[in-house]
């Protein structure tokens, strides 16, 4: 029996002869953990996805991607246009308070979008703005973003990562004053901010009428982290919390017999990965630099069995690099690597490494079982993995520093429904690519370059076909999400794996 389905079964009996605590309705506030803690909330200089949940109850956008139908709708735009292939006039909505009572304007947007272009501001995904010249005022209630290149997806980063922020008040206590005391547009106001402790929002009573988020139906939202799902399950159990997520797919039936909690799966754009160090970051000529050695783990990983033992409820084997559903994600391109560990044993011999080799394998992927998994796996071909077990944000750091020979990580895309947004991290030149192929780079970045849809398919197609060819970065399995919460709360899940508070009501 696993540590965590005792805890499960142990906090279930004591409930039999214990009163349980009461959901937090009567106090209208919704209790929220999440194990991973956010350095910073500001989604600018965020990658957890954590950050951009929690971002987006604070924060508003120029425009609003409609979470069931995908649809962009008006937000702090009312309208928008694209002039030519490389410009986007908008007219920026009227009325609108930040959290600190100053009125939003074409200023703050504009103020926004240039710190954002500036690559001298250190962001967390560069690669998420790379796309954006400048933004310009044109009028009193307008703006223009240039943009460096044709970019079709334009209207979904400005919808899920370009948040806008008061220019004023930003400018007055600087960028780490923002983190600590950061201000939004959005439904919910911040007024408490522990770093890596917790977070409570308030309901924000001057937030603008008409917008497609609502007024939230919930007063407050108290957001804790803790270091790990064993310790939210027992808070979830105590009814010390009311909501959490990502746990073992295991306990969902377990939880569903709860009388005050349901469990609800839902698949995500979220890919886990084993990024594999073919450009030798951690030393050269090691042996994940032979292309062979890498064919060879890609073949002694069993993902199909992964996706329906251990994640379940769904969860599929990309057949590409890349979310199924996102524009240039082409199955048909991709080298195929069935299960096979005597061929990845006799690719391993080919390589020179009869006898396998020692490694060191970091991942911050809970549960654990999943990296065990695949240690276990390439244990059996003679792939010795040593794993260091990471929080989140450490992992993330070594890894943007070239630190991690094999990687065990996952990626959302920020749930744009484009390769835009997962292929130039992981094979545009920056923290995440461990590839470091000239010729990648050069296709992704083609396809990034033009909004004729023939040529990015062609040019993106080819890059799948590189990436798996050359066997760099290993997509696993789609993600499924399981929500644990009280059966108080109405939520809806949705599949770009953004939790909406917001929309949150109490029953």
């Amino acid at each position: 029996m696993n540590s965590l389905r005792r805890t499960l079964l142990l906090a279930a009996a004591s409930f039999a002869v214990a009163a349980p605590a009461s959901a937090q309705k009567a106090a209208d506030t919704l209790r929220i953990i999440f194990t991973d803690a956010v350095p910073n909330v500001d989604m600018y200089f965020n990658s957890q996805r954590t950050g951009l949940i929690l971002a987006h109850q604070a924060w508003d956008m120029l425009v609003h991607r409609d979470p069931s139908t995908f649809e962009i709708k008006p937000a702090l735009a009312t309208d928008w246009k694209f002039v030519g292939d490389t410009a986007l006039d908008l007219t920026i909505r009227q009325g609108v308070k930040f959290h600190d009572g100053s009125t939003l304007s074409p200023d703050d947007v504009v103020y926004t979008i240039n710190m954002a272009a500036n690559p001298d501001n250190k962001l967390a995904t560069p690669s998420n703005y790379a796309w954006i010249d400048k933004a310009e005022k044109t009028g009193d209630w307008t703006v223009r973003i240039h943009m460096k290149r044709p970019t079709p997806a334009a209207l979904e980063y400005l919808a899920m990562v370009t948040p806008i922020h008061p220019k004023a008040y930003r400018e007055k206590v600087g960028p780490e004053g923002f983190a600590a005391k950061p201000v939004g547009a959005g439904p919910y106001k911040i007024v408490k901010n522990e770093q890596a402790k917790e977070i409570v929002f308030e309901r924000f009573d001057d937030y603008w009428a008409g917008s497609p988020k609502g007024k939230p139906a919930i007063k407050k939202l108290h957001v804790r982290f803790v270091p790990d799902l064993a310790t939210s399950m027992t808070e979830l159990l105590a009814q010390r919390t009311d909501w959490i997520w990502n746990i073992n797919p295991d306990q969902a039936k377990d939880v569903n017999r709860m009388p005050h909690l349901q469990a609800v799966p839902q698949e995500s754009m979220r890919i886990g990965y084993l990024s594999i160090d073919a450009a030798g970051r951690t030393g050269a000529g090691n042996p994940l630099t032979n292309q062979k050695v890498r064919q060879a783990i890609w073949h002694a990983i069993n993902r199909q069995e992964m996706a329906e033992k251990l994640v379940q409820n769904g969860s599929r084997v990309p057949p590409a690099p890349c979310f199924p559903t996102q524009f240039g994600c082409d199955a048909d391109a991709a080298v195929k690597y069935a299960y096979d560990p005597a061929k990845a044993k006799a690719l391993l011999a080919e390589a020179g490494f009869p006898n396998g080799f020692d490694v060191e394998f970091v991942t911050y992927v809970q549960p654990t079982t999943w990296s065990a998994a695949i240690q276990n796996y390439l244990q059996a071909v003679g792939i010795r993995a040593k794993i260091s077990q990471l929080q989140v944000a450490a992992a993330i750091a070594k890894a943007q520093k070239g630190e991690n020979p094999l990687y065990h990580g996952s990626w959302g895309s920020y749930s744009i429904n484009d390769v835009s947004a997962i292929f130039p991290v992981m094979y545009g030149g920056g923290g995440d690519d461990y590839a470091r192929d000239p010729e990648l780079q050069k296709l992704v970045a083609d396809g990034g370059a033009t909004a004729d849809s023939a040529v990015r398919k062609k040019n993106y197609s080819a890059a799948v076909k590189l990436m798996t060819e050359k066997a760099y970065w290993l997509p696993l399995f789609t993600y499924v999400n399981i929500y644990a919460f009280s059966k108080q709360l109405e939520m809806k899940t949705f599949p770009d794996e953004l939790p909406r508070f917001y929309f949150a009501k109490w029953k």
